[in-house]
């Protein structure tokens, strides 16, 4: 009888490592592809695949985390072709699966809080001069909950930076003081070690990007 039960829970141990092994494959693949999305539906399809994996894995944070990224760059991405009728439905998906993720990582997890700063931050850009006061602040309380829970994070400094980089100097900000924040970013890129893996490690070539900007476009 010991002889089975101890036969059982090694057969179970294996059917478990494959399991997460399969797993592990299955997201990395899904997030490498996060750099190769280009349109809005690259990023919906994305999104979807995320949401298929986090139904089958329903303990897992991530798969929510990253159906939520996803959707949040579909938003992003038509924001910067003027396209903003989308944004409200798209933050209010996005803000359904970072609910998911915070019930199962825990209302400290910066990454998470992050996300929503940049939920709001699509709501806000559908009427600045109304949302400013109610999405607008929203935004910042979730970014300052975020860089308290975690200040070396870069994608935090990148988010950071970008606001700057976008917000007039009236407002103040400017590309000049973005730039020396992105160059902060880039720093903390470098030194930042992600927990696994399959955690939030986005961000980087954005900074590299407006860094290798030539002096002409930052002005």
């Amino acid at each position: 009888m010991k002889k089975y039960l101890l036969s059982f829970a090694l057969v179970c141990m294996s059917l478990t490592a494959f399991a997460q092994a399969d797993y592990d494959k299955i997201m990395s693949d899904k997030i490498a592809k996060i750099e190769t999305c280009k349109t809005p539906e690259d990023f919906q399809a994305l999104s979807n695949d995320f949401q298929r994996i986090g139904s089958k894995e329903s303990t897992k944070w991530l798969p929510a985390y990253y159906a939520a990224f996803s959707l949040i760059q579909k938003g992003r991405t038509l924001m910067r072709d003027g396209k903003m009728q989308e944004l409200d439905v798209i933050a209010d998906q996005a803000e359904k699966h970072l609910s998911m993720a915070q019930n199962l990582a825990g209302a400290d997890n910066a990454e998470i809080h992050l996300l929503r700063k940049m939920s709001y931050s699509l709501r806000m850009m559908v009427n600045p001069p109304q949302r400013y006061m109610t999405d607008g602040a929203r935004a910042s309380e979730e970014l300052n909950t975020a860089e308290k829970l975690d200040p070396s994070n870069p994608r935090i400094a990148l988010i950071k930076a970008e606001d700057t980089y976008f917000t007039p100097e009236q407002y103040g900000g400017s590309k000049t003081k973005g730039l020396e924040m992105f160059k902060d970013a880039q720093a903390k890129f470098k030194a930042y070690k992600p927990k696994t893996a399959l955690d939030p490690s986005w961000g980087k070539a954005e900074a590299d990007y407006f860094l290798s900007l030539p002096a002409e476009k930052t002005k």
